[in-house]
């Protein structure tokens, strides 16, 4: 006996699972886990800590899925339910140092990655090797594009907390890419 698979789209599935519809729920995280886990490994510190945030983003997603109306993309909405459900795991799970170092003006900037070899994955394991609140900030500023307020709303920091962070997390990354920089001309000189 031959089982034919049936194609839903993404709005189908969304309607089903409105619907409490476990194998709509299913085939959801199925087809957004991936994508979703990758957002969650920029605030987590290891793989496994990534699933739990994974996990506990897509309970918030499927208890909020009748929130959602269409406007925007749903990729969109689940993603910033994955941020907001990663800062929750981290503020219970990681001690938040608060540091209120009002920023001088001077910002270190990263541009040293676009001239270098850097790839995606090296740049994605320096941020992860971050310490967890320059991370955290790192992430919430530069990729996901939220302001220095929001940020302190979100981690229960002040704004300068949040811009000190960012300014020490662009310092790091920028001595780190450097630092690879100068061994990788080292190698190919030798």
């Amino acid at each position: 006996m031959m089982f034919l698979k049936h194609k839903y789209s993404t709005e189908d599935l969304i309607e089903k699972c409105k619907a409490a519809d476990r194998k709509a729920c299913e085939m959801l995280y199925k087809q957004f886990a991936s994508k979703m886990l990758a957002v969650c490994l920029r605030y987590a510190t290891d793989k496994m800590e990534a699933e739990d945030m994974l996990q506990n983003g897509f309970i918030r997603v499927f208890n909020k899925i009748s929130d959602y109306r269409g406007d925007g993309s749903f990729e969109g909405w689940m993603r910033r339910i994955m941020v907001h459900s990663s800062i929750e795991y981290y503020r219970k799970h990681h001690k938040m140092v608060k540091v209120d170092i009002e920023e001088s003006g001077y910002e270190q900037s990263v541009n040293a990655a676009a001239s270098s070899s850097l790839e995606a994955k090296d740049l994605l394991r320096m941020i992860q090797e971050l310490p967890a609140g320059y991370r955290m900030v790192f992430n919430l500023y530069a990729v996901e594009g939220y302001s220095h307020r929001e940020i302190a709303e979100m981690a229960g920091i002040t704004e300068g907390a949040s811009k000190s962070q960012l300014s020490r997390a662009r310092t790091m990354l920028k001595q780190r890419i450097e630092s690879l920089d100068k061994k990788k001309n080292y190698e190919y000189a030798g």
